[in-house]
């Protein structure tokens, strides 16, 4: 295969090493693939992204192979392993861990939304991952339900493409280029601030009022429309949308998800650590809180690690 070509990226094709078993997801700047590297005969999630060949290349490598640094240095069950990086050409490659099961997409609509105690054992296991990281100083800057991957007979919760957004999915605003998903986004951050501990944290609280209510806290017609939600407007309050959940929790898991959203960063949780006890409180006394490996209908699907690629 011609090095750097899309076209031939394809099953049984070989990429820096690895033959292509066959394609797991793609999005409109990278492609993930289940691949066998040909020197240990491990299989690997693959990822292969354009950076390019052009003036920017070289700072697109350099950016690339400097988040994929950070990602190696994060050992955590929780947080998808990074085995290596690479630049083959304008195609930039990760190889991770390839990871049953599939990521949290599917979970954040009825009729799928999952039980309150499996979304406050997943958030807290997000939250501990973000935890591990930010204590190294790493800031995920893109955490979406995409970006958690699942597998339920297993019992086990990672985190992917953590750090790599800086390299993909970059969002023009009045201010400038930003780098995420805008409706996980702080307000701070679609202002064209860093990404901090803080906005993952922002992030976090996105992720779980999506995952108990069914849609997301800001919800606009138009990128504009969304921006100015994000900004000016308070998220409607998760006990209302959810009468069905028993009072007290109703309360604490709104209150929490309040402060997670909070329009400034320094209303919010002070770090992920202390989000994640919070989660794991939430969680007692609840039917199914501490039983092992939950069973579900989808047990036999295999997205990989980062399926739902950008």
């Amino acid at each position: 295969m011609r090095p750097g070509s899309n076209t031939a990226l394809q099953d049984g094709a070989t990429v820096a090493g690895h033959r292509l078993l066959r394609q797991l997801g793609q999005g409109t700047q990278s492609r993930v693939f289940l691949a066998e590297h040909l020197g240990s005969g491990q299989v690997v999630a693959l990822k292969v992204a354009s950076i390019g060949n052009a003036e920017g290349g070289s700072s697109a490598r350099r950016a690339f192979l400097q988040a994929a640094q950070l990602a190696q240095g994060l050992v955590h069950p929780h947080i998808v392993s990074v085995l290596d990086a690479g630049v083959e050409g304008p195609l930039a490659w990760l190889r991770m861990e390839a990871v049953p099961g599939t990521d949290l997409t599917r979970y954040t609509r009825s009729p799928r939304l999952l039980p309150e105690v499996l979304v406050l054992r997943v958030a807290e296991r997000v939250a501990l991952a973000l935890a591990h990281a930010h204590r190294q100083g790493v800031v995920h800057r893109d955490l979406k339900p995409a970006n958690v991957l699942v597998d339920w007979p297993t019992d086990t919760v990672k985190l992917a493409d953590f750090g790599l957004a800086r390299t993909a999915g970059a969002v023009q605003t009045g201010t400038g280029i930003v780098l995420g998903t805008p409706a996980y986004m702080a307000p701070e951050q679609l202002a064209g601030s860093l990404p901090s501990a803080a906005t993952d944290l922002y992030a976090l609280g996105v992720l779980l009022f999506e995952m108990l209510a069914g849609r997301l806290p800001h919800e606009g017609r138009s990128m504009g429309e969304l921006l100015k939600q994000v900004a000016q407007q308070t998220a409607p309050d998760l006990s209302s949308l959810r009468p069905d959940l028993p009072p007290a929790l109703a309360r604490r898991v709104a209150d929490l998800v309040a402060r997670l959203l909070a329009k400034s960063a320094n209303q919010r949780p002070a770090d992920a650590a202390a989000v994640a006890a919070e989660l794991h409180q939430l969680q007692i006394g609840l039917p199914g809180a501490g039983t092992g490996p939950v069973a579900d209908a989808d047990r036999g699907s295999s997205a990989g690690a980062g399926a739902k690629s950008r």
